[in-house]
């Protein structure tokens, strides 16, 4: 978009307070974090990551408060990790994320480890502003979002998770009832038969949904196969979407320590065509390579590649600390080989449309790097 800066310098500040006491039966953490964006203040963020209370048994756990949980094995995209908002200003591919009110009751059996979760109040997804990078050619309102449910923000959410190991194999049965995290993004106060055409406003609108997952993960060697599934009722039609690859991890490349992974994943969804959909039939491509020395130094780059439009992204993600005390991280992003924009028909309710033929059209010119620098106390 012209007149955008390119420069876009931030500030954040994240403390973190752990304390046990009585043998480590009681525990208690805070993590409150901060950012201040010098060009976008969409990006400003004031934000209780974690603040719970976990009481700690010989065969069970039980955690209030709000906490950050991540579910899933694959590295393209995580399917079957609902349970906390995605940050959404932070960076697109999900990574980060906002803390949860939760209460959460964890047994550990010999079948298994298994939690239920119920998920009081709701957190909306922020999205970038109209001076951000990456940004949209579009405006979201995000302070005016549409719900289902008539309890809108304080509906009372619910899931649990099933994990065992059987002997290599890791295996994961979740499912999660409640609004949904991923928005859907809907034309406001615009008449739907002339969309997209004479649209340029969108609102988020958070269905209720129900959502089944099976994440799997099985060593073989230096093989790991992945795997995450799910079905998901709720936004529209019923749909599934699948991640399953495979990384392949060479121990001492080259006569040193490091290791070199090669991993492949394809990404499948039945939803076609909408807008918040990007990975309907794509091929994840990746290389980590980890020096194992004692700066911890690291890279992983991940090329994600349409096979129907042969467009493709190129992900790039490395860190090194510098002495003891300092961080030193790079992230990068490329949007390559974007077609023209051709528009072709797609189904909007129950008539059809047109929506541009190119997952990442919107994104053609938002190529960003991002070096951040993290000092520890």
């Amino acid at each position: 978009m012209s007149g955008q800066a390119t420069f876009f310098p931030s500030f954040s500040f994240v403390p973190e307070y752990h304390r046990s006491w009585d043998d480590g039966k009681y525990l208690f953490d805070f993590v409150p974090s901060f950012r201040f964006d010098y060009e976008d203040s969409e990006r400003n963020l004031v934000d209780i990551q974690e603040l719970a209370w976990i009481r700690v048994r010989e065969d069970w756990e039980f955690r209030a408060g709000v906490r950050k949980v991540f579910w899933g094995v694959t590295e393209s995209r995580h399917l079957v990790d609902v349970i906390n908002q995605v940050d959404f200003t932070e960076g697109l591919d999900g990574e980060e994320k906002l803390g949860q009110p939760m209460l959460n009751l964890s047994f550990s059996r010999d079948w298994g480890v298994f939690d239920i979760f119920l998920l009081p109040g709701f957190r909306e997804r922020s999205f970038p502003g109209v001076n951000a990078r990456p940004s949209f050619p579009f405006v979201i309102h995000e302070e005016s979002p549409g719900f289902e449910s008539g309890a809108e923000n304080y509906r009372l959410d619910f899931a649990f998770r099933w994990t065992h190991y059987f002997g290599d194999l890791e295996l994961g049965l979740s499912h999660f009832s409640g609004t949904s995290r991923e928005p859907r993004l809907l034309p406001k106060n615009q008449d739907f038969d002339q969309f997209p055409a004479t649209t340029e406003h969108f609102m988020p609108y958070y269905d209720v949904i129900d959502q089944t997952g099976i994440d799997a993960q099985y060593f073989l060697g230096d093989w790991a196969w992945k795997l995450e599934y799910i079905r998901r009722s709720g936004q529209g039609a019923r749909f599934w979407a699948s991640v399953i690859g495979f990384e392949k991890t060479f121990v001492g490349v080259f006569n040193t320590r490091a290791d070199l992974g090669l991993l492949i994943e394809h990404l499948y969804d039945s939803r076609e065509n909408l807008l918040m959909n990007s990975t309907e039939n794509d091929l994840a491509l990746g290389m980590r390579y980890s020096l194992n020395n004692i700066w911890d130094t690291n890279a992983l780059l991940v090329a994600l590649y349409d096979i129907d439009s042969k467009e493709y992204v190129l992900n790039l993600e490395a860190s090194t600390r510098i002495g003891t005390n300092w961080r030193l991280s790079l992230e990068a992003s490329l949007f390559l080989n974007i077609p023209g924009p051709t528009l072709v028909e797609y189904s909007w309710g129950t008539s059809k449309k047109q929506l541009f033929d190119s997952e990442l059209i919107f994104f053609d010119d938002e190529d960003f790097v991002r070096l951040q620098l993290v000092r520890y106390f």
